[in-house]
């Protein structure tokens, strides 16, 4: 009998390049699906000296589906930046990540956390659109522009600020989930500065130019993955996985994510941040929690909503590290939908959980609703609390706590990205692209869901396992 491992080890093992390949196709995938849904995540895990300790520090591999007429072509390519370059060559770590760290003296150390280039640039974790460029990201400031058609590696892609005159912006650690405002037609993000008083930057973006929108200083930086955004509100919130002192990432010989500690006396802080002209409009304290991923947030009878997927603890980064993972029994906290409220007059934040099934690596229809009231979530989770890994996708109405369901047994789907149908009327009309591991089969599918009623329409399988990555976007090229 195979152990639990052996049913998803595929999604952790090192994975090869593949050329543009047509796909076998069950079902149909809707005609006006044209564009490409293109993922980042990690590839590499185990280099030929030594291996990376964490899900989040693999060397970073971008897939592409290609649609036309109901047909689908996959290619994926691996992100040709100073780390992968480096690790390949010398089958060693060479660069700081998030829990793997090469053996570097101290002077090497500080330079890498604090010169305005982080050196390795892995950048794993999300893909966005700025400007005219496509950009590969992760937590920190500097990204990767790639072609979208070809994943073809073009440059790195650097801001204008600190040019012909105006204020470089300085920071060590970012989200990879900047928000877009149409409305004001500008990007929002968040920008870490470390120092003896260190504090975080808003920022807003216009292409590749950022300016600073609000600082708040602290002493005790948090870890942040990501943010809200409302209509006229930014929501930064710090939860209590706290950096004791920021002199511990300069100065210890700790990866990155193990200089921060769980504090939870000091419970969570919501800032709310005008974005008219970077003025704190409130804050508000809630007891401890963690999130990785905002769901959405929006303004209601003066107050501000803020959905997450949480957690009690922070103990999921352990859990993620692949020793755990590629053990015999890598059971995962899961994650549950919270609602948040934050009087904008002041006072505590108050907060429900809705619906009863596990939600992460959440979704919504984000041009329509981002920011503003919405019903529907979409999601990965876990069918059960014992369960080993991600082993469904979730549909969770907001509004009554309903959940819908996709599961198929031995089967371990990523994140759900939504595509509105053209013209469409209805929040929910439209399709979830979703890749999945097969553990009983050694592949993968990409997975189409009609969104409303959250049956399958088509899914067609790789010629390779992929493996388990962390965000994607569609593009209509």
């Amino acid at each position: 009998m195979q152990t639990t491992a052996n049913r998803f080890q595929p999604g952790f093992a090192n994975t090869p390049e593949t050329d543009p390949t047509p796909l076998h196709v069950e079902g149909r995938f809707p005609d006006w699906l044209s564009g490409v849904l293109v993922r980042n995540g990690p590839g590499t895990f185990d280099l030929k000296h030594t291996r990376y300790r964490h899900w989040f520090d693999g060397l970073a591999l971008l897939h592409s589906f290609a649609f036309a007429d109901g047909a689908v072509t996959y290619t994926s390519r691996y992100l040709h930046s100073p780390a992968y370059h480096a690790d390949m060559a010398s089958g060693r770590i060479s660069f700081r990540g998030f829990a793997s760290d090469p053996c570097r003296s101290l002077f090497k150390r500080a330079m890498s956390l604090f010169t305005p280039t982080p050196e390795g640039m892995n950048a794993n974790v999300n893909i966005t659109r700025l400007g005219d460029n496509i950009i590969a990201m992760t937590e920190t400031p500097m990204a990767i522009a790639f072609d979208p058609r070809t994943l073809e590696t073009l440059r790195p892609y650097g801001y204008d600020d600190g040019r012909e005159g105006t204020e470089r912006l300085q920071g060590s650690v970012t989200t990879a989930h900047p928000h877009y405002d149409p409305s004001r037609r500008l990007a929002y993000n968040y920008l870490l500065h470390f120092g003896m008083q260190s504090r975080y930057q808003v920022i807003a973006i216009d292409g590749g130019t950022r300016r600073r929108l609000a600082s708040i200083q602290t002493a005790h930086p948090a870890y942040i993955h990501s943010f809200g955004m409302t209509e006229r509100y930014l929501i930064l919130v710090e939860f209590p996985l706290v950096l004791p002192s920021p002199l511990t990432i300069l100065l210890g010989d700790k990866p990155f994510i193990e200089n921060y500690r769980w504090q939870p006396e000091r419970g969570a802080t919501f800032h709310i941040i005008d974005k008219e002209n970077g003025s704190v409009a409130a804050r508000a304290e809630a007891d401890a929690f963690f999130a990785f991923h905002h769901i959405n947030a929006f303004e209601r009878d003066g107050e501000i909503v803020v959905d997450l997927s949480a957690y009690d603890d922070a103990r999921l980064i352990d859990e993620l590290r692949l020793d755990h993972l590629r053990s015999a029994d890598p059971k995962i906290t899961t994650g549950r939908l919270r609602r948040c409220r934050i009087p904008l007059s002041g006072g505590r934040a108050t907060y429900e959980t809705i619906g009863a099934d596990a939600i992460e690596l959440p979704r919504i229809h984000y041009r329509a609703h981002n920011g503003r009231a919405y019903r529907f979530a979409y999601g990965a989770g876990t069918r059960s609390a014992d369960a080993d890994f991600l082993n469904q996708l979730v549909k969770i109405d907001t509004e009554t706590g309903a959940g819908v369901v996709w599961h198929e047994a031995d089967c371990y789907p990523g994140e759900p990205v939504f595509v509105p149908t053209p013209d469409g009327r209805a929040e929910d009309d439209g399709v979830i692209l979703s890749v999945v591991l097969d553990g009983a089969a050694g592949s993968s599918f990409l997975l189409a869901l009609d969104a409303q009623t959250f049956t399958e329409i088509a899914r067609a399988r790789t010629p390779v396992p992929i493996p388990f990555g962390f965000h994607g976007q569609y593009f209509d090229l």
